[in-house]
């Protein structure tokens, strides 16, 4: 099963539902895609934290004023079946730069406008808008 893949449908669901935090198995590579989303304003925080020896995710969801969740959609583009690569010249801009695009590359996990500075590229892991 892609572990990414059930991280956006568990996220998705708990926005449905208006959830203030969804709980996730733990993975280093999950770890750093929260980072990412954190950093990008799309969850207030996440926390790892242990039950009955397992590691877990939280993350904390953001809302608006009006009770409409900051994240509208989450996409996996590149899958275990499909692995989507693109160059540091053709990373794709998410809704004319108001999305992201969450990129694996061999410097670590960034968004797609931090792959443009540094001009590399890699796996297109998924979009967030």
């Amino acid at each position: 099963m892609d572990s990414i893949a059930d991280m956006f449908v568990r996220m998705m669901n708990a926005i449905r539902s208006r959830e203030e935090t969804v709980d996730l198995p733990h993975s280093k590579i999950k770890e750093q895609i929260a980072r990412i989303l954190q950093a990008e304003g799309y969850i207030s925080k996440f926390d790892v934290l242990t039950r009955m020896n397992k590691g877990y995710l939280r993350l904390w969801l953001k809302y608006t004023e009006k009770k409409k969740s900051v994240i509208e959609k989450l996409k996996r583009v590149s899958t275990s079946g499909r692995r989507v690569y693109v160059g540091c010249r053709s990373l794709p801009k998410i809704r004319q730069g108001y999305g992201t695009a969450i990129i694996s590359t061999p410097k670590g996990m960034m968004t797609d406008s931090d792959a443009r500075e540094k001009k590399t590229g890699g796996e297109v892991i998924g979009y967030v808008w």
